[in-house]
C-alpha cells in the first residue's frame, strides 16, 4: 500500500517538472525598449502656455506650448530702429561730389575756348596748361571724395549687415519660444509645468513611440553565424502565466562583446561574454518598457 503514494508523488513531479517552461525552446532573452526623446527648453523665459500631460499621445510637429517671448521681440524691434537710423546717416554721393564736377565740367568748357583761341594766336600754352593742371586736381578731389564716401557707406553696411545677423539670431530664439513635438509618440514623463522659469537645457517632458518598440536581446558567440541585418525572427513577450508572440526584425548587431548582464539568461548559460543586438517589434498596444521577453530565431 505504501508503494502507491510514492507512485502517486513520483507522477505529481512529472507533471509539475513537465509544465515548467523549456529555457531551451528560445534562442536568446532580453527587455524591451523604445526610442526615448528628452524635449528640453532651447530659451531663457517663463513658460507661458504648456499643453502636455502624461500618457498622452502627440503628433510630431504638434504644437504643445510657448515661452515668454516679449524680451526678444523688443530686442528684435529696437534693432530694426537702429537700422532705420544707419541708412538715415548714408551720404548722397551724387550730391555731395556735384560742385567739383561742376567746377570740372566749367573748366573743361574753359580748356576748349583757350584752345580756340590758341589756334587764333590770341592766347598762349601757359593758360591752356594751367586749365589741364586745374583739371587735373579737381579729378583727384574728386576720386578722393568718391573714395572716402564709398568707405563711409561701407562702414554703414557693414554696421547694418551686423544687426541684420543680430535680427536672424533673435528670429532663431523667437521660433525656438514655441515648444514643437519633435515625433509622434507617448508622454511618459512630464518634468515641468505652466508659469515656471526654464533656463536653455531645462527638461520639459519625455516622450517616445511606443507603437514601434526595440526588443533588445543577448546572444552568444557560436549564434552569430545565425543571423544577419534585416532577418525576420520570432519575439515573445511575457506577461506572467501568458506569453504572447510577435513578428520581429533585426536591426542591429553589436561588434563587440560584453559580460553577459545579471537579469539576462542565455541558451548556453556557461557563456560569459555576449553580444547585443536590437529586434524591431511592432507593439499592439500590450509591450511596456522594460518587459521581458524571449526571441526565436
Amino acid at each position: 500500500m505504501k508503494a502507491i503514494p510514492r507512485i502517486i508523488s513520483a507522477a505529481g513531479l512529472f507533471v509539475l517538472f513537465s509544465c515548467q517552461p523549456d529555457k531551451t525552446m528560445y534562442d536568446a532573452s532580453g527587455t524591451f525598449e523604445a526610442t526615448e526623446i528628452i524635449v528640453s527648453s532651447s530659451v531663457n523665459g517663463q513658460i507661458m502656455a504648456f499643453k502636455v500631460r502624461e500618457g498622452e499621445k502627440i503628433e510630431k510637429d504638434q504644437w504643445v506650448g510657448y515661452m515668454d517671448s516679449i524680451p526678444f521681440y523688443l530686442k528684435k524691434k529696437q534693432l530694426y530702429q537702429n537700422i532705420k537710423s544707419l541708412e538715415s546717416r548714408k551720404p548722397e554721393i551724387d550730391k555731395q561730389i556735384a560742385v567739383i564736377q561742376t567746377q570740372i565740367n566749367t573748366q573743361y568748357r574753359e580748356k576748349q575756348r583757350v584752345e580756340n583761341l590758341i589756334q587764333a594766336r590770341a592766347a598762349n600754352q601757359k593758360q591752356l596748361d594751367d586749365i589741364n593742371a586745374q583739371i587735373a586736381w579737381l579729378e583727384t578731389q574728386l576720386e578722393a571724395q568718391k573714395s572716402s564716401l564709398e568707405i563711409t557707406w561701407n562702414g554703414i553696411r557693414e554696421d547694418i549687415s551686423s544687426l541684420e545677423i543680430q535680427i536672424e539670431q533673435l528670429n532663431d530664439q523667437l521660433n525656438k519660444c514655441q515648444i514643437v513635438n519633435p515625433i509622434s509618440g507617448t508622454v511618459l514623463v512630464k518634468y515641468a509645468e505652466q508659469s515656471e522659469l526654464a533656463i536653455p537645457g531645462k527638461v520639459l517632458y519625455k516622450i517616445a513611440d511606443l507603437g514601434n518598440m526595440v526588443f533588445r536581446a543577448y546572444i552568444t558567440s557560436d549564434q552569430l553565424t545565425q543571423l544577419q541585418i534585416g532577418q525576420e525572427v520570432k519575439v515573445f513577450a511575457d506577461f506572467g502565466e501568458e506569453t504572447r508572440e510577435y513578428p520581429g526584425r533585426v536591426q542591429w548587431i553589436s561588434e563587440k562583446s560584453e559580460f553577459t548582464p545579471k537579469t539576462i539568461q542565455t541558451r548556453d548559460e556557461r557563456a560569459n561574454l555576449v553580444y547585443a543586438m536590437k529586434i524591431s517589434v511592432k507593439n499592439d498596444g500590450f509591450i511596456k518598457i522594460g518587459m521581458y521577453g524571449q526571441v526565436k530565431f
